[in-house]
């Protein structure tokens, strides 16, 4: 290879090696702690509104991180949830991963994504079941889009840009119009303990 090419080759690749680049401090064990968070069912126009939720798990430590599983969600727990006076239970299984995919140094907030959610949604009392997930009801490949704003210390999940769907609805949610293959979103806000700082380069 000569030195042109490799030089060539070197420059294409500064960029993505740069995108990739992540700090992180301190990193380590997190809990993050939102006041209401809802999960909405947008084909329907329906939603299950929560008084809080705790996400838990860990974040990488130092400098020079890929962005990809820069962090982990161990658990995710939603409590107070109910829908037209229906108390309804969300359950999300399995870890899922932090993904850091663009800062913007100017508002100090890092674009993400969590992935491989997976989760049930029941309310006993109307008979009515569901899985949450992304390409089928066993993929494990759920995806959310969130901000990460280092001035408030808080994860913001947002409604647009996920791939969730529900999947094995059972007769019961006909009740609320709820049916197999609606698209889900959930949005909450959820202030990060010990403090954090994600940043770019």
């Amino acid at each position: 290879m000569s030195a042109t090419v490799a030089s060539v080759i070197g420059l294409a690749a500064a960029p993505a090696l740069a995108a990739a680049s992540w700090t992180v401090k301190p990193g380590g064990a997190v809990t993050g702690t939102a006041g209401t968070t809802t999960v909405t069912d947008a084909t329907a126009g329906a939603s299950v509104t929560c008084t809080s939720s705790v996400a838990a798990g860990t974040l990488k430590h130092g400098s020079g991180l890929a962005g990809a599983g820069i962090g982990t969600v161990s658990s995710l727990k939603f409590k107070g949830c109910s829908t037209s006076g229906v108390s309804v239970s969300l359950t999300v299984s399995g870890k899922m991963l932090l993904n850091a995919i663009k800062y913007n140094g100017t508002t100090k907030i890092a674009s993400m994504t969590i992935t491989k959610i997976h989760g049930t949604l029941s309310a006993s009392s109307v008979g009515c079941t569901a899985t949450i997930d992304g390409t089928g009801a066993t993929a494990h490949n759920g995806m959310v889009k969130a901000n990460f704003s280092n001035k408030t210390d808080t994860l913001k999940v947002l409604a647009a840009g996920g791939n969730l769907k529900l999947y094995n609805v059972s007769s019961g949610c006909a009740i609320g119009n709820i049916h197999t293959g609606d698209l889900v979103n959930f949005t909450g806000s959820y202030k990060l303990t010990p403090k954090q700082t994600i940043t770019s380069p």
